[in-house]
Formats: C-alpha cells, sequence, structure tokens
C-alpha cells in the first residue's frame, strides 16, 4: 500500500506528523519503541533516508529518542508538548485566519460564535 501523501509538502514532514499523531493518539505511548526506518519505508514503500528524515526531525525536537543498538522511542511528556505545539499551530492556520476573514465579511463576534456552534452539530 502506497502512503497517500499531501503533494504540497514534503514527504519527510509528512512522516514526522503521522508519528506525532500516533503519539497523540495513544498509538505510540511514551517511552514505547517506534517502528524502525526500514518498517516504514516498506510500509509506506517510501525511500528509508526520507523516513530517517522525519524521524531525526522528531529527534531533534526532543520527540524521540535513540537507544543505541535497540532503535528509536518516544520521549517522556511529549504527548502533552507535541498537543501544545499543534494548538498554537491551529490557531494561526485556523484561528486567525478565520477571524481575518469575518472581519472582511462583516461578520460580528456573536454571529461567528453562533457558527461555530453550527459546525459543532456537523
Amino acid at each position: 500500500m502506497t502512503i497517500s501523501m499531501d503533494d504540497s509538502r514534503p514527504i519527510f514532514i509528512q512522516i514526522a506528523e503521522r508519528i506525532e499523531n500516533d503519539i497523540i493518539d495513544g498509538r505510540l505511548p511514551e517511552e514505547s519503541q517506534v517502528p524502525s526506518t526500514n518498517q516504514f519505508a516498506a510500509f509506506y514503500q517510501i525511500n528509508p533516508a526520507t523516513v530517517m528524515k522525519g524521524v531525526n526531525l522528531l529527534v531533534d525536537q526532543e520527540i524521540l529518542y535513540k537507544k543505541r543498538g535497540i532503535g528509536m522511542f518516544v520521549a517522556t511528556g511529549v504527548r502533552a508538548k507535541i498537543m501544545e505545539k499543534r494548538k498554537e499551530q491551529f490557531y494561526e492556520q485556523y484561528v486567525v485566519t478565520m477571524v481575518k476573514e469575518a472581519e472582511k465579511l462583516g461578520i460580528t463576534a456573536e454571529q461567528l460564535t453562533e457558527m461555530i456552534r453550527r459546525g459543532e452539530k456537523v
């Protein structure tokens, strides 16, 4: 099965986000071992070097750490760290954009709040 990728973003970024998603969802608990680079590459049918670039991104962010000769592991406390990072990204990417567009369209804060409440029912 080939990985379903978003062509607008680098594959290694998408791999890192998939690992983060697995941490958030609890599929990769803190202190658990992450599948190997070769396992990811085989599963998604992508180059192992691309997977390694995504994994190294998470190592640089101290989300994963390496146990020499054993593999990569999820660091302690990173689920909360990822959640905070994602909330800030959500705010920047969606909320700020939505508020600016609402202002352009003359939508009041009350109307916007009602629209959000309507969206909760979807």
